[in-house]
């Protein structure tokens, strides 16, 4: 019975392999049927960017689904199949623990496809991969996404660079609009379940105090000293990403008699996403 299973596991590789080779011994593949050069891109917020600069010339693929976890999620059979299509992978480059883990595998089955560093000019604090949360940061990612699309299709460089000037205007007024609603705020920290928002934090001389620490979730006593910083604080309201598991959070929120609120680091909808995120955190410290 197990040889029987060993030897389909066998077969069904074998099959993979040689459909993966097929597609990739035709150039033509590297472009959709609509005429997009196919890309890959890690996460939503990448997306956002990619098509914004890439527009109609692109057809992008994104590894990461809404609501999962980029820090454990793998890639299904059906996207390798479309990465073995590409012809560029827009990594992060900051560390997220799929691209470590991934990008080698990727480049087995597709040893043609550019990988570009998103992250390249970026300065990288504490190991923390989350850089796309800073709008000041998203322009250098913008700008990383322009010179590789121009590098592979030149022909369509003026179009690209019209569509990043206009994107990064819209970062720059987002920027803007983000320290007008923050700037006057007394209580300028905020208390996050995964502490993803520390360049946002940066950014906007705030101050993210986690209760996820390094990957690993708190202690018991590690939670009763957050509860009763929290008390210490007047903190009412417990910062959670969709992607994570919220049951310590709302733990913390019944004993400070608070509440847990959403915000989103992974939301495609990048621009809208942090004037919402700044709102909230706003609501959350009048």
């Amino acid at each position: 019975m197990e040889d029987s299973r060993l030897l389909v596991v066998s077969l069904v590789s074998i099959f993979i392999v040689v459909f993966l080779a097929g597609l990739l011994a035709s150039p033509s593949i590297l472009w959709s049927e609509s005429g997009g050069l196919r890309v890959v891109v890690t996460i939503p917020p990448q997306a956002e960017f990619v098509e914004k600069v890439g527009g109609e010339h692109l057809q992008v693929t994104v590894l990461v689904p809404p609501g999962a976890n980029p820090h454990t999620y793998e890639p299904t059979a059906r996207q390798m199949i479309e990465v073995a299509k590409a012809k560029i992978y827009f990594q992060v480059g900051s560390g997220i623990d799929l691209e470590l883990t991934f990008t080698e595998k990727l480049i087995k089955i597709n040893s043609g496809i550019i990988v570009i560093n998103c992250s390249e000019g970026i300065q990288i604090v504490d190991r923390d991969p989350h850089v796309w949360l800073s709008p000041k940061n998203a322009k250098i990612i913008v700008k990383n996404i322009y010179k590789a699309l121009v590098q592979v299709d030149p022909e369509n460089e003026e179009y690209y660079r019209r569509n990043m000037e206009s994107y990064l205007k819209e970062l720059e007024s987002l920027d803007e609009e983000i320290r007008r609603i923050l700037e006057n705020l007394t209580d300028r920290c905020f208390i996050v379940y995964h502490p993803a928002w520390g360049y946002f934090a940066r950014d906007y001389n705030l101050t993210q105090i986690p209760v996820e620490k390094e990957g690993k979730e708190p202690t018991a006593r590690g939670l009763m000293a957050l509860i009763d910083q929290a008390r210490e604080l007047n903190k009412k309201v417990i910062f959670v990403s969709p992607q994570f598991d919220r049951r310590k959070a709302e733990t913390i929120a019944e004993n400070i008699d608070g509440k847990v609120v959403f915000l989103d680091p992974l939301a495609k909808d990048y621009v809208n996403n942090l004037r919402l995120v700044a709102l909230k955190i706003a609501g959350s410290m009048s």
